[in-house]
């Protein structure tokens, strides 16, 4: 007897397969396992062949075949776990070297019982009868079968793979069995609905399948679960009658130590609920072996890890491997306290206080338990370098052992690679694009994202290659909306510290990045920002000037071109007729049509007005933003037509059509090389670190405000000596020929691109949608049912075993069942909103052609159903598409569908549109829509006459920069008025009077440049005076500073460093006018000799005398 019995008579091929696996099952565990997997492959390709209701996939292998969505949606939902777990316990048996115990083989063979008995319920033609899996049924250990090793296993894989692959070319040239295939899948199709009839009483044990993941989770991790006393493992001292308790799972260190106890709950049960009852199993092991062990409670659907010595509960996903454990056990003793750690000044800090600051800022926040860190600095500041400098206080603290460095494009990762070979040599960092198999040793690791997306899922001899505590530290390279929208599924992968670093103003990071980093509104961990580093003489700041061309802002217009240029106008945009457009939109320009006057009146205008080098006669290093490559390509060539002299070499198009792009932007980079004007699209806007730049043209409408940011930062940095010895870069120039400042002087925040969620997941909110509309309006019922099938067989494509889609492994369940579509709640339509609608589905839905047709469908359904006039747009694009495939009508495919294409174009056609109609469209007319011309409109190249302005200076947006533009403009006037009585007796230290001050604000309220006093304090707003604040920008005269200090330093009795000491003073006090005398006890450089600053290093009534010199120079700038 076997408890596949029931197979015999009417699959015999399958129950020879089950059985091999059921004698396998006691003492050969790996066997069976592989067993079981075979059988299910034999079980599904019976069903594929014989069941027209199974939709073949792209791909015949096991994998593809059991996630076809018509496959999953022809059994129970519960069963689909079941085939998950045979699958997955097979590929185990065959590419794990490590052995499986006969608890898992008996768990497979049960889930394989299920399976099979389900396709015997279904299929059979006679009345199925109820079995029970029956342990008794399994042969006894003496007589199983020695168990294969997995060298074995994938031997025998290839050989069963041979043996199918004859059977089925064997059963191909049985073509004359074709009429009775057809007339067996009419039978079986018949048993099918027959037995669908039958009510379906069977207990498919969801709960053992359920607890059976959570093993297979375990594993993943490295876990072996069958080893002694892991599972249900004794423990005394619990708060119960007997004090005693088993924990579900204990894992173990190598020291023989527990190091994490797993409390299982069911799912039906909240997985917080298990925190409690795994707290006391923590304490009952803590006080049986001396050590505190980490806590996991789960209920297979969600899990949460609790270091209580540390932390509080956190969500992961999944298990942490043994190494990882041990890693934090570690930690609880064996780390430093960040704030002991000296930061390398060579990294970062050293000449840039703000860099120690911020870091001090970020190791505090993690001190304080904080896991996460989002820091905002200008571009220019060193962002890389700080995290660099971070990462090395991290891991000589012992707080971080392997780093993960993450940017969004390949120059970015190469840039932070090479950053940390300059800066932290030992730290071996890893480019994983490049050098993959290395990654998982290395100390530091960097990324694409995309890239960490598809390494997070590879496997290797069963387990995951990172599991989810390989990384101490995430570093995120310009943390914004988008990358939180894309990839948020990484930094919650990995249980690690995480490092947000961006450039963008902080009141103007989106809510969604403030949220990933657990942060208020608007208040980052540090913010560095423009207008601060200007300020303090890190960056430069930007002279932005608007350059007014008509065509860019008004169009090109017939009526507006001369006799000869209407005659081109006429050519070029007319038919023989006359007829034609009068004019062109603005926003046609640079997109399709190319202007040869407006390209040169801008290349003129550059090379005219723009900063230039080597006493003036070479204009200095530009990067130009063009719309799209043809842009870039022509400007190119007007450019040489033009200015032939440099011989094609001086401006190039830097971008990633090119292949030699790399090496262009690299010689850019040096200072004197050609080109030195770099036209770019995209690819220039951030990564690029060319402190020579001097000017940018912005020849490209922007509505990104991170884009336009990064863009500005291109040319902040600073650059000493690139005039002349001595004359250091001190601004750059932004030419904009597009209205993009007063665009984002109009609009702040840009265009926010709602759009910009993936097609996916537009399509599948779409349909959610259109679904909800036909359930209030009770309307097309067959087409509602279509709509409610097709988010269902979306959901039932989401793959499991993606890291991505894991987390929401308890709503891909709950969905995958039909039923749950019937009626959805508010509760509902929110889940699958929130949880449901972001993830990646492997249901076939075509290319990105027949997807966008799509979406054009669904939004025409959903505006039909509401009555929106929007609608009529979308009809008048559905006729126009039918239009242009009509013209195609020598493609056959196009030939078979005419008569529709040709009736869409017709307007009685639309006299009564429905949902079905519209359906029935998109049904057809989606494949064919590739076949259109990927652009209509060809490339127009035009050479009218265009005007430009002169250009005018106007203030940056956001206000980002603008105040160290005016703080130059303030500085410039008070140096050509510094004779001024009041201004000479600040800068001299000569005490002023209430007279001085108002002949100050008399004077101030009258210069132009100034906008008066009340401007100038608004603009600073520091709670100065007006003399301090007037001191603050011209600076102490040096000779008047050490006139003040020169009693005290009199008698010559001080060392070097007490005199050095004092010249630091002298030369703060020259650049900032005033002093906090609170910097000489907590700030470097006065700091650096000794760490009580002023107080240690001079005897304290020195040290008073010193504080008494720098309080006399403040007062004299107090009236």
């Amino acid at each position: 007897m076997s408890n596949f019995s029931f197979l015999k008579s009417e699959w015999p091929d399958l129950f020879d397969a089950a059985r091999e696996a059921e004698q396998q099952v006691q003492t050969a565990p790996r066997s069976c396992l592989f067993s079981c997997r075979y059988a299910l492959e034999r079980a599904t390709h019976w069903l594929y062949k014989h069941d027209d209701y199974l939709k073949q996939p792209y791909n015949d292998n096991l994998g593809a075949l059991i996630h076809e969505p018509t496959f999953r949606e022809n059994m129970p939902p519960e069963l689909f776990a079941k085939v998950k777990v045979i699958h997955t316990s097979g590929n185990l048996a065959a590419h794990s070297g490590k052995q499986p115990s006969a608890l898992d083989s008996y768990r497979c063979l049960k889930e394989l019982f299920h399976f099979l008995y389900w396709l015997y319920r279904s299929y059979s033609e006679v009345e199925p009868q109820e079995f029970e899996f029956r342990s008794d049924l399994l042969p006894v250990k003496d007589t199983a079968k020695a168990d294969r090793t997995q060298e074995q296993v994938l031997a025998l894989k290839k050989e069963m793979e041979e043996r199918d692959k004859q059977l089925a070319e064997k059963e191909a040239e049985h073509t004359a069995a074709l009429e009775e295939l057809t007339e067996l899948k009419k039978q079986i199709q018949a048993a099918k609905e027959r037995n669908a009839e039958i009510p379906d009483t069977h207990d498919y044990s969801e709960a053992d399948t359920r607890a059976y993941i959570i093993d297979l989770l375990l594993r993943e991790a490295g876990w072996d679960i069958e080893a002694k006393d892991v599972r249900e493992f004794p423990v005394t001292g619990m708060p119960n009658q007997s004090g005693k308790g088993n924990v579900d799972y204990v894992l173990w260190g190598d020291d023989g130590k527990p190091l994490a106890v797993v409390e299982a709950k069911r799912t039906t049960v909240d997985a917080k609920k298990g925190r409690t009852q795994a707290e006391r199993y923590a304490n009952c092991l803590e006080a049986m072996y001396g050590r505190r062990p980490f806590i996991y409670y789960t209920n297979g659907y969600e899990t949460n890890f609790w270091d209580d010595t540390a932390y509080p509960p956190r969500p992961v996903q999944g298990f942490h491997k043994k190494v990882e454990l041990e890693r934090l056990m570690l930690r609880r003793t064996q780390v430093r306290e960040l704030a002991s750690v000296e930061l390398n000044k060579d990294i970062a800090g050293g000449k840039r206080p703000y860099q120690e600051e911020g870091i001090r800022r970020v190791t505090e926040d993690f001190t304080d338990k904080r896991r996460k860190a989002l820091v905002v600095m200008a571009t220019g500041t060193g962002k890389t370098r700080f995290s660099i400098a971070l990462s090395d206080i991290l891991q000589r603290a012992g707080w971080a052992k392997r780093i993960l460095f993450l940017a969004d494009r390949n120059a970015l990762v190469k840039q932070a690679k090479n950053a940390f070979l300059q800066h932290l040599p030992d730290s071996n960092p890893v480019d994983i694009r490049q050098a993959r198999g290395e990654g998982q040793t290395a100390r530091v690791v960097l990324s694409t994202y995309p890239t960490m997306m598809g390494v997070i899922d590879e496997m290797e001899d069963g387990e995951r290659r990172f599991g989810i505590g390989h990384f101490d530290l995430v570093i995120i390279d310009e943390a914004h909306r988008s990358v939180y929208q894309k990839y948020r599924a990484i930094f919650e992968y990995f249980d690690s510290l995480l490092l947000g670093l961006t450039a963008t103003p902080r009141d103007e990071v989106d809510h969604n990045t403030y949220s990933l980093f657990e942060l208020e509104d608007g208040v980052p961990t540090f913010h560095y920002e423009l207008d601060k580093a200007v300020d303090e003489g890190w960056l430069v700041p930007p002279k932005c000037i608007s350059v007014p061309l008509k065509f860019q802002r008004e169009g090109i217009k017939y009526d507006d071109l001369s006799d000869e240029e209407k005659k081109e106008f006429e050519a070029t945009f007319w038919d023989e007729e006359g007829n034609g457009v009068r004019e062109v939109d603005k926003s046609m320009l640079n997109k399709w049509l190319f202007n040869k006057d407006t390209v040169d009146k801008v290349l003129k205008h550059l090379m005219s007005n723009g900063l230039k080098v080597e006493g003036g006669d070479r204009l200095g290093k530009t990067i130009l933003f063009a719309a799209n490559h043809k842009h870039a390509e022509f400007i190119q060539k007007r450019f040489d037509a033009n200015f032939p002299k440099h011989a094609g070499k001086f401006a190039r198009v830097i971008d990633s059509h090119d292949a030699c792009a790399q090496d262009l932007l690299e010689k850019f980079e040096v200072a004197n090389n050609a080109p030195h004007l770099a036209i770019s699209v995209d690819m220039l806007d951030t990564g690029v670190d060319v402190p020579e730049v001097l000017n940018l043209v912005f020849f490209k409408r922007v509505y990104s405000k991170v884009k336009f940011h990064q863009m500005i930062g291109r040319g902040t940095r600073l650059c000493e000596d690139l005039f002349a010895p001595g004359e250091h870069k001190a601004e750059f120039l932004i030419f904009d020929f597009c209205e993009n400042f007063e665009f984002f002087n109009a609009q702040p925040d840009g265009f926010i691109n709602t759009a910009s969620a993936p097609l996916h997941q537009r399509i599948f909110l779409k349909r959610l949608d259109l679904l909800l509309s036909l359930s209030r309006q009770d309307s097309e019922p067959e087409f509602k049912k279509s709509v409610k099938e097709s988010l269902y067989r979306t959901v039932s494509g989401m793959n499991l075993d993606s890291f991505m889609n894991r987390p929401a492994r308890e709503y891909v369940e709950r969905y995958a069942d039909l039923s749950r579509w019937d009626s959805l709640t508010q509760e509902d339509e929110a889940n699958i909103v929130e949880h449901l609608a972001p993830l990646q589905s492997e249901l076939a839905e075509g290319d990105i052609f027949c997807r966008r047709f799509d979406l054009l469908i669904l939004n025409a359904q959903t505006e039909l159903l509401a009555g929106d006039k929007a609608f009529e747009g979308r009809k008048a694009a559905l006729m126009g598409i039918a239009e242009k495939l009509v013209e195609k009508r020598t493609v056959p495919q196009v030939a078979q569908n005419i008569d529709l294409l040709e009736a869409m174009q017709d307007a009685d056609f639309w006299a009564e549109p429905s949902c079905s109609l519209l359906e029935q469209i998109r049904l057809i007319v989606r494949e064919l829509v590739r076949f259109l011309d990927k652009s209509d409109q060809k490339p127009v190249y035009t050479d009218f006459e265009d005007k430009i302005g002169k250009g005018n200076e106007v203030e940056l947006p956001g206000n980002a920069g603008s105040m160290a533009r005016y703080r130059l403009k303030v500085q410039q006037y008070l140096r050509e008025h510094q004779d001024h009585i009041t201004i000479h007796k600040l800068r001299m230290n000569k005490p002023i009077t209430g007279s001085d001050i108002k002949e100050l604000e008399r004077m101030l309220d009258e210069a132009e440049e100034v906008g008066g006093k009340d401007r100038l304090e608004h603009a600073f707003k520091n709670g100065s005076s007006l003399g301090e604040l007037i001191r603050g920008l011209v600076g102490l005269d040096r000779a008047a500073a050490q006139v003040a200090f020169a009693d005290f330093l009199e008698d010559g009795r001080y060392n070097s460093n007490q005199i050095h000491f004092v010249n630091l003073i002298i030369d703060h006090l020259t650049q900032t006018g005033t002093m906090d005398p609170k910097l000489l006890f907590e700030s470097p450089p006065f700091t650096d000799d000794h760490s009580s600053g002023v107080a240690g290093v001079f005897p304290i009534e020195d040290a008073r005398k010193v504080v008494e010199c720098l309080q006399n120079v403040n007062s004299n700038a107090v009236a």
